[in-house]
């Protein structure tokens, strides 16, 4: 018994219509997301208007912070740091 399977070339997706569905579930992704980027920025500016942080306090908290939610290990960031910065001058 033969089976010919006959494929309808126009049901497949090409990578140009891939982009396309990857760009609108990006764009919905991020539109989801702006309310929470508002918040931040809020709360850095509130911190900043109130005098608690200057921008730059605010700028190494968050490094601070994702270096430590990365699992980096600060110790060795500042050796590395610190041979870089005397090599280099700066």
């Amino acid at each position: 018994m033969n089976i010919k399977m006959e494929v309808d070339m126009s049901d497949e997706k090409t990578s140009d219509d891939y982009v396309i569905d990857f760009i609108k579930a990006f764009k919905a992704v991020e539109d989801e997301m702006e309310p929470y980027k508002e918040h931040r920025r809020d709360l850095k500016k509130n911190y900043v208007e109130n005098g608690w942080l200057s921008k730059e306090d605010l700028r190494f908290a968050v490094r601070a912070y994702r270096m430590m939610k990365s699992g980096d290990d600060f110790d060795q960031f500042t050796n590395i740091y610190e041979n870089i910065s005397k090599k280099v001058g700066v």
